[in-house]
């Protein structure tokens, strides 16, 4: 068995990688990983730093996983700077953490990328692997970010602790059309989607949908465009430039779906999504003009019509996002896996974990109470 850790992914073959990922997952995807640090998307710049595991057994690839050491918590969607604030007050240095994840994508996924059959081999392998890298940088701890549900009982059975949030995705329950969708929700529900949706064609607005095939390289400057105004009016970082969204879909134009909003002939909206064989992933919105509904009709509505075009099972559109529920979107249980090389506040910590647990799962059965779909 060799073992590599990798500052580049291109130190792994492509088609390697992409031999372990399951679902077709656009964002583990060796060309979307490598477009992140190729553009310098990741890196010292924004903390990022790879080290990914690689895991040979006779020359050929039978594990991996996407590993990054950080020097901030920037990007994650899993939030620990309350921890990060007390290892500082008491003169002690929370970074660097090691983090498995996609960066600035609070998407579940795989992460432990093992050949098929193998992973009561080599889960344990990886987890040495990444407990033995902790412990040579110096690593406050490691954190395994969404992972899928199978991985993340095995990381909870080896004594990791669990910390719970909420997402809310759509599920395709086999809809013929859109209007099929609206049947099943509630009479004030379904007519303020409709509302919505009228009032964007009321306003001359007209949307398109687009794939890496189909999109034009002024159609990704506009994107590009939206991605930096959004940042620049919440206040966050931009890591994301026109030079990956082009490079992500050229290689994978199957695997995007742009839509776009133009008015008068003019674009002033667009929407960055990514499929999966399964599923949709809303990812990125910007604009250029406030209109009622365009955010909903843009970043939901033309996602939804397009999994029941393709038969996708789920969409779901990013982190948080309460508004998302009236829209046909429900409660899903998000968790991570979390574990610390030292065993400050470990108490104060694990009284944490099971507080925002039980919060989570409180908010989660109250929303149930109340989502837009009919009673049965």
């Amino acid at each position: 068995m060799q073992i590599q850790i990798c500052q580049k992914i291109s130190q792994i073959k492509a088609d390697d990688w992409n031999a372990l990922i399951l679902d077709n997952n656009p964002f583990l995807n060796h060309t979307f990983l490598s477009a992140l640090e190729t553009h310098h998307c990741v890196g010292e710049n924004f903390g990022w730093l790879p080290r990914h595991v690689a895991v040979y057994q006779d020359h050929e690839l039978v594990a991996a996983l996407p590993l990054y050491e950080k020097y901030n918590s920037y990007g994650e969607f899993v939030f620990d700077q309350s921890w990060a604030d007390a290892w500082h007050r008491q003169g002690l240095k929370y970074f660097p953490k090691l983090v498995s994840s996609i960066p600035y994508t609070p998407s579940p996924g795989q992460r432990f990328l093992v050949k098929a059959g193998l992973s009561e081999i080599y889960y344990p392998i990886l987890l040495k692997i990444v407990n033995d890298i902790a412990a040579q940088t110096g690593a406050s701890g490691f954190h395994i970010l969404f992972p899928q549900q199978f991985e993340l009982d095995w990381l909870k059975e080896q004594g990791m602790m669990i910390r719970h949030d909420c997402q809310f995705h759509w599920h395709n329950n086999n809809y013929s059309d859109f209007d099929d969708f609206l049947s099943q929700l509630s009479s004030r529900k379904r007519k303020n989607i409709i509302k919505e949706r009228l009032s964007v064609a009321k306003a001359g607005v007209t949307l398109k949908r687009l794939n890496g095939h189909q999109a034009s390289e002024q159609d990704w400057q506009m994107m590009a465009h939206f991605y930096q105004r959004t940042f620049n009016e919440k206040w966050g970082t931009a890591t994301l430039n026109l030079d990956f969204f082009q490079e992500v879909a050229q290689k994978l134009p199957d695997q995007v779906l742009l839509v776009l909003a133009e008015q008068q002939n003019q674009c002033i909206a667009g929407a960055l999504m990514f499929l999966s064989d399964s599923r949709l992933y809303g990812r990125f919105w910007g604009c250029d003009k406030t209109i009622k509904g365009l955010h909903f009709e843009a970043c939901y509505y033309q996602g939804i019509e397009h999994c029941i075009e393709n038969k996708l099972a789920v969409f779901e559109p990013g982190a948080q996002g309460e508004h998302k529920i009236a829209r046909g979107f429900i409660p899903t249980l998000t968790r991570s896996a979390h574990y610390l090389m030292q065993d400050h506040f470990k108490e104060s910590i694990t009284d944490f974990i099971e507080h925002e647990r039980i919060n989570v799962v409180s908010y989660i059965e109250d929303v149930n109470k109340h989502t837009p779909y009919k009673s049965k």
